[in-house]
């Protein structure tokens, strides 16, 4: 069946390099990707792409399947996050970094690949805030930055300003002017209301119910990038962005490579 070859095609790059893990919304807009390879037209013409095989077709491929290496179980948000240490005097450390992202499957995700680790920098949930007040007072010890991972929805764009944490939020993205450089997949739903900050172009494009989730991201690809965000490591000057064009327009319009 076609369908079943594609998904563990999708699978096994999904999980490159190294077998890292995913989520099961990573795995069909992987499915996608191999389906419809759109992705690897042009930069410099701005689309979404139209979901070649719909999501209750890919669960039904999913389920046949049978067990499929590196794919995550259903996240669950954490509880008391930052209420437990083994280590009486951490609270008393600065803390420079910490991640929020708006999914609960993305930040569980990202755990998963060791991201909190590699980056020196938890990552939290929406759905498991508030923070610990000592984790706060951590970043403001350590004047800290908390910065925001969302999709490109109404709500995704107004996430970053809920963040009341008391020192600088900085928003990642997903917007969908990024969405469109990286040629991603798009679902639809009903019309979203056009929001602040937008240009006039994504007004109308979240207007006409379109969306795109950080999901549809390979999962190296934001593996990559959020490291490279949080940490922030200037990326190599071939033409695709700047520093100083970074900080004003957000992740997904870093280069891919």
């Amino acid at each position: 069946m076609i369908l079943a070859r594609a998904l563990r095609a999708a699978a096994r790059r999904a999980a490159e390099p190294g077998g890292l893990r995913f989520t099961e919304r990573q795995l069909y807009y992987e499915l996608c990707r191999v389906l419809r390879p759109y992705h690897l037209g042009p930069r410099r013409w701005g689309y979404t792409v139209r979901p070649p095989v719909s999501y209750s077709a890919f669960r039904a491929a999913l389920a046949e399947a049978g067990p499929v290496p590196g794919l995550l179980p259903p996240a669950a948000p954490r509880r008391g996050v930052g209420l437990h240490t083994a280590e009486p005097d951490l609270f008393d450390y600065g803390l420079p970094r910490l991640l929020v992202c708006e999914s609960t499957e993305v930040a569980g995700m990202l755990r998963a690949n060791g991201i909190e680790a590699e980056s020196a920098c938890p990552v939290v949930a929406a759905a498991e805030l508030p923070l610990d007040p000592r984790v706060v007072g951590m970043l403001e010890i350590g004047g800290g930055t908390v910065y925001a991972l969302h999709d490109a929805t109404p709500a995704g764009m107004d996430f970053p300003a809920t963040l009341a944490v008391g020192v600088p939020v900085v928003a990642l993205g997903l917007r969908p002017r990024q969405a469109w450089s990286l040629h991603l997949t798009r679902g639809r739903g009903p019309a979203g209301r056009p929001g602040a900050g937008l240009s006039d172009v994504e007004g109308r494009w979240f207007g006409a119910g379109r969306f795109v989730e950080v999901e549809a991201v390979g999962p190296a690809s934001l593996l990559r990038t959020v490291h490279r965000l949080v940490r922030e490591v200037r990326p190599r000057r071939d033409g695709w962005a700047s520093w100083t064009g970074w900080r004003r327009s957000g992740f997904l319009t870093w280069p891919q490579g």
